[in-house]
């Protein structure tokens, strides 16, 4: 008679690790609590009040990960970042249209639970929560044996927001001779890490000696939250986008009525130092364009007579600039010069 005993933990999945983590998030998400009646961490599902200040409030929900710039985490062993990077990915696409951010859930996949590792990610995640006014109010983890290799894992973030229905940024706010602004990013955000990565595979780059590459590739991403929203309460822009894979040219298109274009002088643009490094190291302007934000992290689509009162908005360092305007045509989008990737 076959004695052996099988159990969970023994094909490789530790409940007790995956409880300990729970309650770890616990005592991060409740510090900011406050007055609210709702404890969802550790339930089956969250709970959240809807403001009842909004008039006629409509929910806008978005979802994204942070794509491969986890193998950079997992080679440079720091994790700290990229779970703010997880927030940013997904409120920076929800105040696109004129949305607060309202609640965050996660979603985490390992191959083993290491709760050191968890814990800087979650630390991160409510850290980007803060910033964006929203509430962690919960997730999952799955330990998944054999579906990932060693050491191995990815995340995915949810979010949820609410606009008043006369406040939503829609196409049919943006006119003929809107001027079109450029918000700074902070370096990559977190597009284009496959290019990157092949990159630094290519050209034998060891990132661990380098000081500038270890603190540009896990920058985390710029979060836009707090400017937007105080732009969109005081009615100051016509539209949005938030420029992330596919570059300038694809996410401003998506924001352009039928019968408008926008054109857009790339000698404009102030490229950062990991632009121009990219571009040293090989990658055609074309596909810089194609592939990376460039040094724009968000757009603002605005009437000239608010470009004043915009800017008093934004720290020194994320001022926003003119880089086009909106004509008609339809083109779309009609990108002109060139980028001078040596600022």
């Amino acid at each position: 008679m076959n004695k052996k005993k099988f159990t969970y933990k023994k094909s490789g999945v530790n409940i007790r690790a995956a409880d300990k983590f729970v309650d770890f998030i616990s005592t991060v998400t409740t510090k900011k609590r406050g007055k609210k009646k709702f404890s969802n961490i550790g339930g089956f599902g969250s709970i959240t009040n809807i403001p009842n200040n909004i008039k006629q409030p409509k929910i806008v929900a978005c979802t994204d990960g942070v794509g491969t710039k986890i193998e950079i985490a997992n080679t440079l062993n720091k994790f700290d970042t990229i779970g703010i990077d997880l927030v940013a990915m997904s409120v920076n696409d929800l105040i696109v249209q004129g949305a607060k951010p309202l609640l965050f859930l996660d979603y985490i996949s390992i191959n083993k639970i290491d709760l050191k590792k968890l814990k800087a990610i979650i630390k991160g995640i409510n850290y980007g929560c803060n910033q964006s006014g929203c509430e962690l109010v919960g997730g999952e983890t799955a330990e998944m044996p054999d579906t990932y290799e060693k050491g191995k894992f990815d995340i995915a973030g949810f979010a949820v927001g609410i606009v008043g229905r006369n406040n939503i940024l829609n196409k049919n706010k943006i006119k003929k001779n809107n001027l079109i602004l450029a918000v700074p990013s902070n370096g990559l955000h977190s597009n284009g890490y496959s290019l990157v990565r092949y990159l630094i595979k290519q050209k034998k780059i060891n990132i661990k000696k380098s000081k500038f590459l270890k603190s540009e590739l896990l920058k985390p991403t710029k979060i836009y939250v707090q400017e937007i929203m105080k732009l969109t309460n005081k009615k100051l822009i016509n539209g949005c986008a938030n420029i992330t894979g596919g570059g300038l040219s694809d996410n401003i298109k998506r924001i352009i009525p039928y019968k408008l274009s926008a054109n857009i002088s790339l000698d404009k643009i102030k490229a950062s130092k990991i632009f121009n490094w990219l571009k040293k190291n090989g990658v055609s302007d074309k596909e810089m364009l194609k592939t990376f934000n460039c040094g724009v992290g968000f757009c603002l689509i605005v009437e000239s007579k608010n470009l004043k009162k915009i800017n008093n908005f934004f720290s020194k360092k994320y001022k926003p600039y003119v880089i086009g305007k909106i004509s008609e045509g339809k083109n779309k989008v009609k990108l002109n010069g060139s980028i001078n990737w040596i600022q």
